[in-house]
């Protein structure tokens, strides 16, 4: 039976690309992330963890878990370095509008940067990109299943002044043949603009992902659930999606009230028609995991729950608390995923509420879950799956997610009182700010889970202000950036010990 790629004791960082540092404003594919995976391999990693790659939108959050496609590649992340390495690019385009370098990213200002230059490398490239055999390989290979509809997408939405696509005129809401070849031949140019773009991506990722493979860097990558209503994906597979003749959602999807919210979370995305997909065959699932794959030896299963059941809520409802369970794909999406990929090199997120089912269905199929220390520490430690004493040989152990708070920040704001005693207690000594963090980072590595993830915050030791995300919060998240040089020789080598102390570095 194919092996996991996971299936070896060992341990891994999350750190999201644009939170590396550098002269760009944001992470990029250039010398930042090759520096970063070579002092992962020094550390004695096995693996880095990152979030979507998918691209962002400012109007949208800036969320890595909300995009205007699932298959695209973020084109915020194109290194200006390499650009100019290979001609592209000069040094003028590059230091033109330079976004602030030092502390969060300016999603905008990284935008206006990142657009002006890929720009004028699309017009110094565009006079060769007919005889240009890469260019025309990447259209052939990734345009039948989403690079034409993406492409086509983004011009329609830059001519109908970002209009969402269910008010476009109706020929090209509903796709009407005819309209969109009109509309492709009209828009040529700025159709040839977006597909460069992303080939500078997908090349570039290339290129990131052999090094990491010549350091035996494994890279596990972030897949959501759902996707955004105005995407390209719900507007080239409208029969895939719960919506009405208009293309409006009769329903959206959420979570109930949680640890995170009071009111649960209305992420307000559209709910799959599941029949129409097991119909025909899963293949648009089917394609999505396989191009993830294509990218990342791992890909972590984004709220797996979902795929046992699903919170549901009506479209009108202004919060999640009116909606219901309803019965996903469960073992028959399964079977045909395994079916396809016999290795199932995935982990499945089952955070939140998670039934006895949900857990069934995870180890029907040998998936790994997660266990984050962070949630097995309140008043039901003793029963807690995400307790250590419960953690589970296949599975992944957790300091915390880009969902929670840092561990220092955790432990200065959400454990107080009985909490903070009883922190003391399972750890067998007094806790303090000056060790909360490194605590929570051994706990992790000591774990039977055969994976251990390490936010960088946390091996970092690093407070609140450096937090990615709070759930249900619009405004304000996934900006934090690692300080230049914070990785240094020495954290990797004192990592290093840790991890070997407790059985997971490679020989």
């Amino acid at each position: 039976m194919p092996s996991h790629p996971l299936a070896e004791r060992g341990f891994g960082v999350l750190l999201h690309l644009t939170s590396l540092p550098g002269p760009y404003g944001c992470g990029d594919l250039g010398s930042s992330a090759r520096e970063f995976v070579s002092w992962l391999a020094r550390a004695g990693a096995s693996c880095w963890q990152f979030l979507p790659l998918t691209p962002t939108e400012t109007f949208l959050g800036n969320s890595p878990y909300s995009s205007p496609s699932a298959f695209a590649g973020n084109t915020l992340l194109v290194s200006p370095e390499l650009l100019m390495r290979s001609g592209l690019a000069r040094l003028a385009d590059a230091q033109q509008g330079l976004p602030p370098v030092r502390g969060r990213v300016d999603f905008g200002a990284v935008r206006r940067h990142r657009d002006r230059l890929l720009e004028a490398a699309y017009e110094r490239a565009r006079p060769g990109l007919g005889r240009d055999e890469a260019f025309r390989e990447f259209g052939e290979k990734h345009g039948p299943a989403w690079l034409a509809d993406y492409a086509l997408f983004c011009a329609l939405k830059e001519r109908e002044a970002g209009a969402p696509w269910w008010k476009w005129p109706e020929p090209l809401r509903r796709r009407d043949p005819k309209a969109l070849d009109a509309a492709a031949r009209e828009l040529a140019g700025a159709v040839e603009a977006v597909r460069f773009r992303q080939h500078l991506f997908f090349t570039q990722w290339a290129a990131l992902r052999e090094h990491c493979a010549e350091l035996s860097i494994t890279l596990v990558g972030d897949l959501p659930i759902y996707v955004t209503h105005d995407s390209a994906d719900v507007w080239a597979h409208q029969e895939l999606f719960k919506l009405d003749r208009d293309g409006l959602p009769t329903v959206v999807a959420g979570v109930p009230p949680d640890y995170f919210s009071e009111t649960g979370q209305r992420w307000g995305n559209p709910v799959y028609d599941w029949k129409a997909n097991a119909s025909e065959g899963y293949a648009w699932w089917l394609s999505r995991l396989a191009h993830n794959l294509a990218l990342c030896d791992v890909v972590r299963l984004d709220h797996f729950r979902g795929f046992e059941s699903y919170w549901e809520i009506p479209a009108e409802e202004k919060t999640a608390v009116n909606g219901a369970w309803v019965q996903g794909p469960g073992e028959h999406f399964f079977r045909a995923v395994a079916g396809r990929f016999p290795d199932l090199p995935f982990i499945a997120e089952d955070l939140g509420i998670i039934t006895p089912e949900v857990t069934a269905l995870r180890r029907a199929f040998g998936l790994p879950g997660m266990h984050v220390l962070m949630f097995g520490l309140g008043g039901d430690v003793g029963e807690s799956t995400n307790a250590l004493h419960h953690h589970e040989r296949v599975g992944v152990a957790y300091s915390g997610t880009h969902d929670n708070n840092t561990a220092l920040g955790w432990f200065r704001s959400e454990t107080g009182g009985d909490d903070a005693a009883r922190f003391n207690a399972y750890l067998g000594h007094p806790l303090s700010a000056a060790n909360a963090a490194a605590e929570l980072v051994r706990l992790a590595l000591l774990s039977p889970a055969r994976t251990a993830v390490l936010p960088m915050q946390d091996v970092l030791g690093l407070d609140g202000s450096a937090r990615m995300n709070i759930p249900a919060s619009e405004n304000g998240n996934w900006g934090w950036r690692m300080a230049p040089h914070a990785a240094t020789p020495d954290l990797a080598d004192a990592l290093r010990r840790k991890a070997e102390l407790f059985g997971r570095v490679r020989a």
